[in-house]
């Protein structure tokens, strides 16, 4: 995989706002012969600063001009991808005002998928998965410009009950479907 000629293919995608990758879709963009010649171009490409590898299988391109505050929403959603997932817990009942403390480099995010947490160069990603039905999920989140969709301030606190967390911090007096 020539350097030169990765960028391009990168800063081509770049342009079109796509900067977090699996894996797989690096497969797809460099079009390999082998799985151990993509990874040898992949690690390549990690050494000289280009990608930056910050989940297993799941890379960034660091030259990229998108770089900012939805990449960690972007990375949770390439490492759970296929997966219902929605910001909640303590990061949106931050961001609604429903709690007083602010997760610092850190994002909550309920998933239909596996339960982990993820530490990247962007922040702590935590997953917590839901059981939830799928029709319930959608029932109770919004789309709100970003990567991630967020539950509602109710929805939010029924999960943060639901798996056991700490409640002391919820200012009952702000939660409302209005926010």
């Amino acid at each position: 995989m020539n350097q030169t000629i990765a960028i391009q293919r990168l800063s081509a995608f770049d342009a079109r706002g796509h900067y977090v990758y699996a894996h797989a879709d690096l497969a797809k963009v460099f079009h390999e012969d082998s799985r151990r010649t993509l990874q040898a171009g992949l690690d390549r490409l990690v050494s000289k600063d280009i990608l930056l590898r910050v989940a297993k299988r799941i890379y960034v391109y660091a030259l990229s001009r998108n770089i900012g505050g939805d990449t960690l929403e972007q990375i949770a959603r390439t490492i759970r991808r296929g997966e219902y997932n929605y910001i909640s817990l303590e990061s949106a009942l931050s961001e609604y005002g429903v709690i007083s403390q602010v997760p610092m480099d850190r994002l909550t995010v309920m998933t239909t998928g596996r339960k982990g947490e993820y530490k990247t160069p962007f922040g702590v990603i935590e997953f917590t998965h839901t059981a939830r039905a799928v029709g319930s999920i959608l029932d109770n989140i919004r789309t709100v410009g970003r990567p991630l969709r967020m539950a509602s301030p109710p929805a939010a606190c029924r999960d943060l009950r639901r798996v056991g967390r700490n409640t002391h911090l919820i200012q009952e007096e702000m939660i409302d479907e209005d926010h």
